[in-house]
Parts: structure tokens; sequence; C-alpha cells
């Protein structure tokens, strides 16, 4: 039994990461630690026999934790995960697993000498749709996978406008705790992006960025992602659009790969079509049946330890969305220009 708790116990880690937890067998949530007095008392109602606290190192002191599940806004990410680690936990973060490359590799240093998992939550990949894009790709229906094109569209970011009972997720549209529709859907993109093209890592980044008034995030993101041999990933993100819509474009030598929300149609070379449309939950801005997979690939990430297979692909993506984050802001800033990822 894996003894855990959740840092932040905002709308995501009620409606995705809890039922989640709950539906393991192996885990029991023993913790919360949430500042706002709401959200703790809605943690009690929510989690038999819970104890929550306003303060993290007072929870990391007192309980016993086999993991920590970190929901905070993104600011508080590195921060926490570096607590958690030096009390001795594994930990589980919610994207973005931090903002900066340096924070990155001074987690993944200190894991490694703890000798503890550290992992993001990268649910799009448990998405039944994309697993199923993913299996086909693998198999080489399609060929060698040449373009990529991924589409966010969102009428106003989640939690924008408040929401009742937790509490809203109002850090997208402020700066100062990692707002920003990069941090927000481009971390998603870019994980995926890399995971479709067969894992390999991207060489380059151009992109242009629409800010908010007001609040200067990005709310609009163009963007074009070289990847080696001449193979391309675009991304259109947007809170501006009239409709919400999840789409994506795939091809390669063989065959064509079209998604609309959870419907997957295959187009090979000799014109035939194959339905791969997969059965989901309604689309909503917590995906909680996803996160069962993702609670399963951490408890799997446990039992083989930080040096294990799946951490470190894990790892290995998180280090790709940050450093194409961190060069798409470069490259808007210099007018779109072609910037290398390191």
């Amino acid at each position: 039994m894996l003894r855990g708790a959740i840092s932040g116990f905002g709308e995501v880690a009620a409606h995705a990461h809890l039922a989640g937890w709950l539906s393991r067998p192996d885990v029991a949530i023993v913790a919360v630690h949430e500042p706002t007095a709401s959200r703790r008392h809605a943690a009690i109602n929510l989690v038999k026999n819970v104890r929550v606290y306003d303060d993290l190192e007072l929870m990391l002191a007192g309980e016993a934790l086999d993991f920590v599940d970190i929901a905070s806004p993104p600011a508080f990410h590195a921060a926490t995960a570096r607590m958690a680690l030096e009390a001795g936990a594994h930990v589980l973060v919610e994207k973005p697993l931090c903002l900066e490359r340096g924070e990155l590799a001074q987690l993944s240093g200190l894991a490694a000498r703890q000798s503890r998992v550290l992992m993001c939550v990268h649910n799009w990949k448990h998405s039944p749709v994309y697993r199923r894009a993913h299996e086909l790709i693998d198999s080489g229906r399609i060929g060698a996978p040449r373009f990529v094109s991924l589409a966010r569209l969102r009428n106003a970011p989640a939690g924008a406008g408040g929401s009742t009972g937790i509490g809203g997720e109002r850090w997208r549209l402020d700066a100062a705790t990692g707002g920003g529709i990069l941090i927000d859907h481009g971390w998603h993109t870019f994980y995926l992006a890399q995971w479709l093209m067969g894992g390999t890592r991207p060489c380059a980044i151009s992109a242009h960025l629409g800010i908010a008034e007001g609040s200067g995030v990005e709310e609009v993101a163009d963007i074009r992602v070289e990847f080696p041999q001449g193979r391309i990933a675009d991304m259109h993100l947007s809170w501006r659009a009239p409709v919400r819509r999840t789409g994506a474009t795939i091809y390669g030598d063989e065959a064509l790969i079209e998604i609309e929300g959870d419907r997957l149609v295959m187009t090979d070379r000799a014109g035939r079509v194959s339905d791969y449309s997969a059965n989901d939950a309604p689309d909503d801005s917590y995906h909680s049946a996803w996160f069962g997979g993702v609670a399963g690939d951490f408890a799997r990430a446990v039992a083989q330890g930080p040096a294990g297979a799946t951490m470190r692909e894990n790892l290995a993506e998180a280090d790709t969305a940050v450093a194409l984050i961190v060069a798409a802001r470069n490259s808007a800033a210099n007018s779109g220009s072609s910037v290398a990822v390191g």
C-alpha cells in the first residue's frame, strides 16, 4: 500500500487526481496540503479519514508518506517537489513539472540522489483516441511519421470565470503563478508530438504568440516544431475560439490519421478508409477518466525505481516540453525566427 498526499486541492486535484487514486486498491490518500480553508474543507468531505494541513513542511514532517502528488499552480511546483524529495517521498507533478530547464535538472539530480521517482502528469498519453493513434503509428500502419498537426481550441481558459465548490483555477491568466496557453496546452502538445514522432527529440521551434490584454500571458500560439530528417509538428492553441475543439492530423509514407474529439479515421495510400474511433468520457478540462492510467504509470515507476524506463521516458518528455516553451517565447520575441532546442 502506497501512502500518498496531495499538495494543492483545486479543481484538477478534486475532479481528476483524486478519482484516479481512489480507483487503486494499492494507494491510500492520507493527507492533503492546501493553504485555502474552503479547499481543505472540501478535501475533508471528499476523502475519508484524510488529515489536512495548511503548512507543507508540517505535513511532510508529520506523515510517513510514500509519495506526494503536486497539483498547485505552476509557479509552486519546483519548490514543492524539492521539499517532498528531500523528505524522502516519490513525487508526481501536474503539468508543467517546472518552468525552467535548470529547475528540472536540479530536481532530477535530487531525485537520483534520494533514489526517488519524479514524474509529470502526461495524461493525454492516456486519452483512448491518442493511444490508438500511437498504436497505429507504432505498428507501422502509416509508415514513418512525417507530419503532426495538433489543434487545441477553447473559448476561454479553464476556470477563468471562477467556479463553485472547490474554487477556480485562475492561475492560467496570471503570469506570476505560471499562466499562459504555452504552459496550459503547449506542454501537452509538446510531449504528445515527441511521443507520436517515436520519442525523437525536436531540434528547433518557431512561434508567434498572441498576448492577452491586461494579464500579459499568451492566449494564442501558432507553433512549428522541427524534428530530425525534415519532420514537422504544427500546433495551433487558442483561448479565443468560438467553440471547444480538439483535433489532430498525422501522416506518414503510407497513411493519414485524422482525429476530431474521440473520432479517429485512417486513410491509406490506396484510399481505403478505416474507422478507429474510441469511446471516451465527455471532453472537459480535467479528463478524470485518464488519470487512472497516469496513476498506473507512476505506481509502475515506483516499482521499477528511479532508473526504470517509465520515469526516464517521462522526464525526457518533460525536458523537451520545458525547453520548447522557453524557446517558443524566445522565437516570438524575435518575430518568429527559428530557435534551436538544446
